[in-house]
């Protein structure tokens, strides 16, 4: 069962502190526990470990994201500018990604997260299945993919997305 599949990512993890990767373990059990039939498709990247979950096993069907950084962890949503906020809860103003720092897990809005994750669940489903509908292939379900490992390794104390 995927959720249990955590050997690869508690490697990724070592470089963090404890206190880091009990909020990467619980929120990444938090969206498992809500869609098991997703994919969780893991980047071991230069400055944090990013780990999400798509409706396919492509990258462009991710709809929730977590990523470990030095003091606090990401929960953001991969296409982000595409979901409500009417909280004003997300940080990030690019073209797509939206986040939230999650410091400490007893502050984590789970009821707003939730109703958050239905929409961009959603907004993925719509995207994947166009995808099978044009190519015929099947999308994988429930799978732990480990998509990249940086070469380079990690710094948690030296990060570039401090923002």
């Amino acid at each position: 069962m995927p959720k249990e599949t955590v050997k690869d990512l508690k490697q990724f993890l070592k470089p963090y502190t404890k206190q880091v990767n009990k909020k990467s373990h619980w929120l990444r059990g938090f969206v498992w526990d809500i869609y098991p039939n997703c994919n969780e498709l893991i980047y071991d990247n230069y400055n944090a470990v990013a780990f999400g979950w798509s409706t396919s096993d492509k990258v462009g069907d991710t709809f929730c994201t977590i990523a470990a950084y030095k003091d606090f962890a990401h929960f953001g949503f991969y296409w982000g500018n595409q979901i409500a906020d009417p909280e004003k809860k997300f940080s990030g103003n690019g073209t797509q990604y939206r986040y939230i720092k999650v410091f400490d897990i007893k502050d984590f809005p789970k009821t707003f997260m939730k109703k958050l994750l239905k929409e961009a669940y959603a907004n993925s489903m719509a995207k994947s299945d166009s995808y099978r509908i044009k190519t015929g292939k099947q999308v994988l379900k429930g799978a732990t993919i480990v998509k990249s490992i940086s070469a380079k390794k990690k710094r948690p104390g030296n990060q570039a997305a401090k923002s």
